[in-house]
């Protein structure tokens, strides 16, 4: 029993150590992420299944399943079909292309990756947005029959704008051209025309075949007259973004307070740019408090220094206020905070973007409401011209500037990623809706303060004996949202009170001139008379809006610009077909017959409140008894 034991223990030594080494080894190499991109059928999958065949991360089960798949799909010969390693999903296997974004992890010896494989088509260029946003690198691909096409141009340019440094241009399936030389030069010589007009300067283009796997690992002999590098030996030496960054001042956003017991309170968080180290003096943004580290924390234990790239918690030595949201910055060379910047916005949801709509952005760990301003002008991906826009659909790339509700901590996105670059969120549904990139902080954002005052506006309703108020008053054409704010306002001066009537169709003589009936237009007009009926309400008088305001966002930012205890929402509820009926002007006649575009209720929506302060059915509420139950509720 002996003389059998001994050589298995002995093995499972070697493998015991091999591993340990193994794990060694892996543990210190660096990490690319690189993602791949370009038209429709360029090759993507296929180039990304290569270079996990290649690196020998497919296991024999999975292998064999491919080779099968690849027979289902008709793959010539003996050949995989190294695409169907990528697209996972059904709908992908079924069409051919890809869909969603996937992810795939592999490793060599000098180094480990992480590759995203993007969608080629155009409707699914947000889904290559976001495998950009975090990628160091872009192979963009080109099919060497077609060259340079618009999605070519467009992935070229998103690469580009959101600060991938490095970009490879694969000219792919050079096994159909013959391997012709003449046409590799012909694609390259386009794309750097291209390239030079947007600003990349310097890419690195090969000449490959995904299938056949020319030039990928090894050199090719069917392309004699290419000396350059071949991909995979491009992934692993070219220089990784985390180098310039550490060069930067040191930023970390905070993204929890640890506090497990009265002794230890720490600031959790990665490190977006710089190195830290104990002693270091940092400042909190936007508070401007400072003191020193005190500790680098880990679950491994204290570090004497940390990187970016790196979770650390960090004690202070003083009890300072700071909180999630908040950025520790270097003392001796700090960040910016301002309210209002420029940026550059893509644009990922079919609901175009409406101008003046409060949104949620997320940058760093920071959320705070912002509203966007109309594009300056957006970018056609084809020619690269600055054209004139109102507002910015699904997959538009604009110039814009936008405000939000408090200082936000930054930095160009040229210069930091985390505290540049954003995302949009829709407050009602909480999609995703766009990603944008800082340029810089205008001046406004950084000159234009509150100007304290003497008399508030407790001083101003102590005055006037009442309680500010806004009274908004929404429905549909002919509801009788005017005759109820009419009538409450005769009840209400019977009463003594001061008070003030914005009537929606008044206010688009003077104030609201300039806007018309699109959503775009209807967002600012409501903006616009949330921002007036606030002023009103400061000089402590009750406000009555009346006016349609069709959206349930643009109510809802009224009621967080004038506060939730100020602000009554009254919905004059009236059935679309007994409005068409009441209608005394006839406008839903000429709606339906396209004589009025953006008709709220015939070619525009309308959405009705969820819980309003109070609700009456017009076919059964007369205007003078809504007028009175909304007094008897809110006037003492």
């Amino acid at each position: 029993m002996t003389t059998t034991e001994e050589p298995i223990y002995q093995v499972e030594s070697l493998i015991a150590e091999d591993i340990d080494a193994y794990l060694e080894k892996h543990q210190h190499k660096t990490m690319l992420r690189f993602i791949t991109c370009g038209s429709v059928d360029d090759g993507k999958s296929t180039l990304i299944g290569r270079m996990l065949y290649d690196s020998h991360m497919i296991f024999e089960d999975h292998l064999q399943a491919l080779e099968a798949d690849s027979k289902k799909v008709g793959t010539q010969g003996e050949q995989i079909d190294f695409a169907l390693l990528v697209d996972g999903l059904a709908a992908e296997r079924e069409q051919g292309i890809t869909i969603d974004v996937a992810y795939r992890f592999f490793g060599t010896e000098k180094r480990k990756f992480i590759v995203a494989d993007t969608p080629g088509h155009e409707q699914y260029t947000r889904n290559m947005v976001t495998g950009a946003s975090t990628a160091e690198l872009a192979v963009i691909l080109i099919d060497a029959r077609k060259g340079v096409l618009t999605q070519t141009r467009r992935h070229s340019y998103l690469a580009h704008l959101l600060g991938i440094r490095h970009i490879v241009l694969a000219v792919n399936k050079m096994d159909l051209v013959d391997y012709s030389q003449e046409r590799y030069d012909e694609i390259v010589a386009d794309y750097r025309a291209f390239a030079d007009s947007i600003g990349i300067t310097e890419f690195t283009p090969i000449p490959i075949s995904g299938f056949l796997g020319d030039n990928i690992t090894n050199h090719s002999e069917n392309t004699p007259w290419y000396t350059g590098t071949t991909l995979m030996n491009h992934l692993e030496t070219v220089e990784l973004d985390q180098t310039l960054d550490q060069a930067r001042p040191f930023r970390m956003p905070v993204q929890r307070v640890v506090r497990p017991d009265l002794d230890f309170r720490g600031f959790s968080g990665t490190i977006a740019n710089g190195i830290v180290r104990p002693g270091d003096k940092v400042r909190v943004l936007p508070t401007n408090r400072t003191s020193t580290v005190a500790r680098i924390v880990t679950f491994d234990g204290d570090l004497e220094q940390a990187v970016v790239g790196q979770a650390v918690t960090l004690t202070l030595e003083d009890e300072i206020d700071c909180s999630r949201g908040d950025v520790l910055v270097l003392d001796s060379a700090p960040a910016e905070a301002a309210d209002h910047f420029e940026c550059h916005l893509v644009w990922m949801d079919d609901s175009e973007m409406l101008p003046g709509r409060p949104y949620w952005i997320k940058i760093g760990t920071t959320t705070v409401t912002a509203q966007f301003e109309r594009p300056k002008y957006a970018v056609n991906v084809n020619t690269m011209e600055h054209v004139a826009a109102k507002t910015l659909g699904l997959n538009a790339i604009g110039v814009l500037t936008f405000s939000t509700d408090k200082p936000v901590v930054f930095e160009p996105y040229a210069d930091s990623h985390d505290l540049g670059g954003f995302i949009v969120v829709d407050k009602m549904t909480n999609a995703t809706v766009a990603a944008g990139m800082i340029h810089f902080a205008l001046r406004r954002g950084k000159n234009v303060a509150w100007q304290p005052l003497e008399i508030d506006r407790a001083h101003h309703a102590k005055m006037k004996h009442q309680a500010p108020a806004v009274i908004w008053l929404t429905g549909l054409s002919g509801a009788g949202k005017s005759v109820i704010a009419n009538e409450l306002e005769v009840q209400l001066a019977r009463m003594n009170r001061h008070t003030f009537l914005l009537d929606g169709d008044n206010v688009r003589h003077g104030l609201s001139k300039d806007l018309g009936f699109d959503d775009a237009d209807r967002v600012e007009n409501a903006r616009r008379l949330a921002e007036v009926a606030r002023l009103m309400a400061d000089a402590g008088l009750i406000v009555i809006v009346s006016s349609i305001s069709p959206f349930r966002s643009e109510r809802e930012m009224a009621r967080e610009l004038i506060g939730d205890s100020e602000f009554h929402e009254v919905f004059a509820d009236l059935p679309l077909a007994e409005a068409e009926r009441l209608d005394a002007k006839g406008l839903y006649a000429k709606a339906r017959a396209g004589e009025l575009e953006h008709f709220t209720g015939v070619n525009s929506p309308y959405e009705a409140p969820t819980a309003p302060e109070f609700r009456f059915d017009m076919q059964t509420t007369t205007p003078k008894e809504a007028a009175a139950a909304i007094i008897a509720t809110l006037v003492p």
